[in-house]
């Protein structure tokens, strides 16, 4: 290929107007600066009333300046990159190298499996060279309805992906496709393909969709593929063989579609996974698709994206090539990353989960100083980098034109594959240190994107008009605080790990890079300074007590201007990405909110976790909601509906400000001079109005709504007895003990069998389960409802086996340390919902600690305290399933003495209407005769 002279494949452009903004945040942070001299210099002297306030309110004041000049790396230096296709086929024509795909989905029943294979099928039929397209399903749930649905999905590729290419269809996701109805009948000669490739779809969705909700493949569908044999060992989804199928093989001179053209390859996995051995989550299955498709395709080029997140735009492939293809800048690239795009969100978006000045304004700028983090989605990466490949000036992208047939079978490729995926296989290597994702935090995205960074290379950010991908935000207000705990929670424990970007980091990367890493990192920190500001000010608001400059006074001009300066322009940042003026109330409304829960239950979780009390663990974010929950979503009305731990932390907020509130306005109008506070105490009056305003939808939940998503009583009685100061800290104690990670309660739904692990640290602790099946789908099914439960220690010795329970509270003492099993089975022909409660009570000897006479007793108390606590939680939690159970069973049984005694009247009428008919007969031809 020529090289006369050099033509670009993709151009950066610097934002306008950047020098103005410098200048403008240079002003900021002087008011910043008198804001600490005022703090400092009036501070109350001993004895007098707010010293102590005083102080704390310096330190969050100085915290909130730090953080401030931190974020300025995300808005200092943004570019923006656009890129030249056409270039790009006409200098490498075909050429081009290989791509491989990795969808990653973990649970059937959270993540749908109709919604799996709509995602495979829109990568599928991108425009590229099928030849060298390979797509790989990660199935970390071991689930054969997600393998019968990808099976499904793989005979409709065969019309669906030369349909597309024959009317260049967008988006090619087939859910989205036909859902506008605009895009499938634009054209009368595509009317006749489309109904008849819809009637195809519309039949696949309904086999895969009976067979979920059954929980079971027909006999007859199983017998057609011998692949369905690898579920015949198959214990449960924590614990099977590597089950690895190649349903189309790209390179098979018969893999052709109805068109008689070449079909991509098509490979499902569901890794191995032991009890005994940890399997590190997404980060996990991501390694384990990275070797296993070295074998198979080898793609030198990787996009990994969630089961939620369909490709939108069947060009986006080129998209990033450009950047990795490039003659003279493209040798440093390490990843291209594009933005999450979510379709469910609503014109004001209530809760803030389109990420609008994120993707718009704050990637743009970490772009600036060497490029974004991984998202964990929608990322095409280089397999070298990462496998482990450090940056040289001479890393230029090089890739092998693969031409040779393959020699072995399918079967035999597949045998000798397996054991890439194996439980085992990364013991003693670098994979998850030096080589794949790094494991050890949450955001194993983050920190792989870090050491990526660390090692030299740099990645970009690309936003096209059209966006590349588009999935699934959270509904309920539930789901997306506890997603951000998850998110602040893994970014918070990256600073205490071996890539921090306080000192790993340094040197390593542009110092913009690395602020703009501390800005996430500090996510969790940033709740404590907030907090403060919430509930200090209005108290001593309601005492009379300033901690504000009074009006008159010239330190008012610095909090004035930086409030001010703050918000118009957040508001005017917020409407240039696109977004309404309503919106970015709900937007400051969840920033609140995130940091009042969210965060602050991930720094408490991190700080527990690095005191060994608890561990992480990795919530999936559900992927359906309920019907009534997306009309009130739809309808913009907060969703809360249950009593999570982080809403009884902001509905005692609101319900403290709003006291605080009330009694000043009382105050006032007993005093009758309503222009004093207004002078005196000016900001603290406006804060705790601002607090009020911005919880109006929480209010509403806790006294004005009466459907399914307004607040539980039971945690309006909470926020109530929340309001002061003692009671406020007793409150948030109550929270953290009853934080979801404090002891292993769920509850989930058991369709068969379910099975889960504990690991259990020191030989001789006390377990304690419990168990209770809290309501099955039969409202008329309530005295059968039983299942079993087998324990297993971890050798696989049986120490529990219960038969046909509806509840039970048991405790035993184990034998030897390490995971344990339990196992349910449901043996009735409904789904059922359990809450199953796990605590592991240890009591430290003395031996376990400093041998110290002065010491040892107090620390055995505290032991025996923390167990007797752990205890009472324990069995409150029990006791609060069996009481839901008791009301389920209750509610069923009135109803069907309801539908009884209906019945039984309706027979009463119609025997009392039969005998008056009968009676009368007897009258008329009694009568007749009499005149005879």
């Amino acid at each position: 290929m020529e090289r006369e002279q050099y033509i670009p494949l993709f151009e950066t452009k610097e934002a306008k107007a950047w020098l103005f903004y410098r200048l403008f945040s240079v002003t900021v942070f002087l008011a910043v600066c008198f804001i600490w001299v005022y703090r400092i210099t009036n501070l109350p002297k001993n004895g007098e009333d707010g010293r102590w306030v005083w102080i704390g309110l310096l330190a969050a004041e100085l915290w909130f300046g730090l953080y401030w000049l931190i974020t300025q790396a995300l808005r200092w230096n943004p570019v923006f990159r656009s890129t030249f296709k056409d270039r790009l086929s006409w200098r490498y024509q075909d050429e081009l190298p290989g791509v491989d795909i990795f969808v990653c989905t973990a649970n059937f029943k959270i993540e749908p499996p109709i919604m799996v294979v709509n995602t495979v099928l829109s990568v599928l039929a991108y425009d590229y060279s099928p030849e060298k397209l390979s797509v790989y399903l990660s199935d970390d749930g071991g689930s054969d309805l997600t393998f019968y649905a990808l099976l499904e999905g793989s005979e409709f590729a065969r019309h669906w992906i030369p349909y597309c290419k024959k009317f260049k269809v967008e988006p090619r996701s087939p859910a989205a496709y036909f859902a506008d109805s605009k895009s499938c009948m634009d054209l009368s000669h595509r009317i006749e393909a489309s109904v008849a490739i819809k009637k195809l779809y519309e039949e696949m969705k309904e086999r895969i969709e009976s067979a979920t909700k059954l929980g079971r493949i027909p006999e007859e569908q199983r017998s057609k593929h011998e692949g369905f044999s690898q579920w015949d060992s198959y214990s449960s989804r924590l614990d099977h063989d590597t089950i690895l199928q190649i349903l189309i093989d790209g390179k098979d001179p018969n893999a052709k579609d109805i068109d008689g053209c070449a079909l991509p390859t098509l490979v499902y996995l569901a890794r191995e996974k032991r009890p005994q051995h940890p399997h590190h989550f997404k980060a996990g299955a991501m390694n384990a698709l990275i070797r296993v498709s070295s074998k198979i395709s080898n793609g030198p080029i990787i996009l990994n994206l969630d089961c939620d997140m369909y490709s939108n735009n069947s060009l986006s492939v080129h998209d990033a090539l450009c950047f990795f293809l490039d003659e003279e800048k493209s040798h440093e690239v390490a990843f291209v990353q594009y933005p999450q795009h979510f379709e469910n969100i609503t014109k004001n978006d209530v809760y803030s989960n389109s990420l609008r000045v994120v993707i718009n304004v704050e990637f743009h700028g970490l772009d600036g100083f060497g490029g974004p983090t991984y998202c964990g989605t929608g990322c095409f990466q280089r397999r070298d980098v990462l496998c482990g490949r450090k940056f040289t000036k001479d890393s230029k992208f090089e890739w092998k034109k693969d031409d040779h047939k393959r020699l072995r079978s399918i079967l035999e490729l597949e045998q000798e594959t397996k054991s890439l995926a194996s439980c085992t296989y990364e013991q003693n290597t670098q994979w998850g240190k030096e080589m794949g994702l790094i494991y050890g935090c949450l955001l194993e995205d983050a920190i792989t994107g870090l050491s990526i960074h660390c090692r030299g290379w740099k990645s970009v950010y690309i936003n096209p008009e059209r966006k590349a991908f588009t999935g699934l935000a959270p509904t309920t207000l539930s789901q997306t605080l506890v997603q951000h705990k998850r998110w602040a929670e893994g970014a918070f424990q990256i600073l205490f790990c071996n890539y921090s970007p306080l000192s790993y980091a340094r040197g390593e990367i542009s110092f913009g890079l690395q602020l703009g890493y501390c800005y996430y990192c500090f996510w969790c920190p940033s709740s404590i300074p907030v907090l403060y500001y919430c509930i200090f000010p209005s108290l001593y608001l309601l005492k009379g007590i300033s901690l504000f400059p009074q009006i008159s006074s010239p330190w008012f001009l610095p909090f004035a201007y930086v409030i001010s300066t703050r918000y118009i322009y957040s508001l005017a940042e917020f409407l240039w990405s696109g977004g309404t003026i309503l919106g970015w109330w709900c937007e400051q409304r969840m920033w609140l909110y995130k940091r009042t829960s969210s965060f602050f239950f991930g720094f408490i979780d991190t700080i527990l976790k690095m005191l060994g009390f608890t561990e992480s663990t990795f919530v999936v974010t559900a992927k359906f909601t309920d019907e009534d929950v997306l009309k009130r979503y739809e309808k913009e009305k907060m969703e809360f509906g249950d009593s999570s731990p982080m809403f009884a932390i902001l509905a005692t907020l609101a319900m403290l400000n709003l006291f605080c509130f009330i009694g000043v306005v009382n105050k006032v109008i007993m005093n009758g001079d309503v222009f004093s506070l207004y002078k005196t105490m000016p900001l603290q009056t406006l804060l705790c109005i601002a607090l009020v305003l911005i919880n109006l939808p929480l209010y509403q939940g806790l006294f004005l709504r009466n459907d399914n998503g307004k607040l539980p009583s039971s945690l309006a009685f909470k926020s109530f007895m929340g309001i002061g100061l003692k009671e406020l800290y007793v409150v948030v104690l109550l929270a953290l003990l009853s934080s979801p990670q404090a002891v292993f309660g769920i509850r989930f739904v058991i369709d068969r069998e379910e099975c889960f692990s504990h690991d259990v640290k020191y030989e001789g602790d006390t377990v304690h389960v419990s168990f209770v099946v809290v309501k099955t789908d039969s409202s008329w099914h309530y005295t059968n409802d039983g299942v079993d439960l087998v324990i297993k220690g971890p050798n696989g010795d049986q120490i529990q086996d219960f038969r046909d329970k509806t509840s039970d509270k048991f405790e035993f003492m184990a034998r030897q340390r390490g995971v344990h099993s339990f196992c349910f089975t449901n043996r009735s022909p409904y789904h059922e919902t359990i809450d199953f409660d796990v605590y592991v009570g240890h009591f430290s000897y003395q031996e376990e600690h400093a041998r110290d006479e002065h010491f040892t007793p107090l620390l055995d108390q505290i032991w025996k305290l923390e167990e007797a606590l752990y205890n009472i939680q324990f069995e409150q939690h029990w006791l609060e399933a069996q009481t839901e159970r008791q009301a389920i069973v209750n509610e069923a049984m009135g109803r069907r003495a309801i539908h009884k005694a209906l019945y039984e009247s309706a027979a009463l009428i119609g025997a009392s209407v039969l005998q008056v008919y009968l009676l009368r007969r007897l009258f008329e031809r009694k009568l007749g005769m009499s005149r005879v």
